[in-house]
């Protein structure tokens, strides 16, 4: 029972990317990442949970983290992709370009053997569409501007550059957990205020994003030196 529960706990992310997916198509973006966001929650405890009790020891046949890879690809990708979509936040005609390499891109990298190294890494970019798409929305940048990052990070995908696994990675974990929880706090603070977020609250909670690829690229040409 205990190992169900977690295995729900995981599961609830599912109703989640259906309710952002709801909101999306409402046009109501604010409501959208409200509930991206508490599967963010989810998923960054649903490991914890998992670990601590012991599911792969008592439901061995149940593959948890399939589970939790399909409930990362509605959340992470196919709804960021629904918003770039309903949002026009690219030109009309990339639309299928853009949206076709969000999510072509990110089945491939979700389904490589090594998405996850054995010390604890994302391999390749780790389909955050989610934050991307949020900023873009924030900071209103140029439709074009959108589209060339989009596809860019598309490309990323199949880089074997190796990002930092904020819960798992054990190189300055704690420190990358506490920039990551003030960061989650600044976003909570501007999807309240969407559409007219404070621009002291938009440029410090930059500070995550630029520190997480910072020290991600950082120990990527480390370990090449090495």
């Amino acid at each position: 029972m205990l190992a169900w529960i977690a295995h729900l706990y995981t599961a609830s992310g599912a109703l989640f990317a259906f309710l952002a997916a709801l909101a999306v198509i409402e046009f109501d973006y604010r409501a959208a990442f409200f509930w991206l966001g508490v599967q963010m929650i989810v998923d960054a405890t649903d490991g914890v949970l998992a670990r601590a009790l012991r599911v792969s020891e008592r439901l061995p046949w149940f593959n948890g983290a399939k589970l939790d890879d399909i409930v990362d690809y509605l959340c992470y990708v196919f709804v960021p992709a629904l918003i770039v979509w309903r949002a026009i936040l690219v030109p009309d005609a990339w639309t299928m370009s853009v949206v076709g390499a969000m999510l072509l891109s990110s089945a491939y990298g979700f389904n490589r053997a090594d998405a996850k190294s054995p010390d604890h890494f994302f391999t390749g970019f780790p389909s955050y569409w989610n934050i991307g798409v949020f900023y873009m929305l924030v900071l209103r940048l140029p439709d074009r501007v959108n589209g060339v990052i989009l596809l860019a990070l598309a490309v990323m995908v199949f880089v074997p550059i190796r990002y930092v696994y904020p819960s798992r990675t054990p190189v300055l974990r704690r420190l990358t957990n506490v920039l990551g929880a003030i960061w989650g706090v600044l976003i909570g603070v501007m999807l309240w205020q969407y559409p007219a977020v404070s621009p002291p609250v938009l440029w410090a909670s930059l500070v995550f994003p630029v520190y997480y690829f910072g020290l991600s690229f950082w120990l990527q040409f480390a370990r090449k030196s090495a």
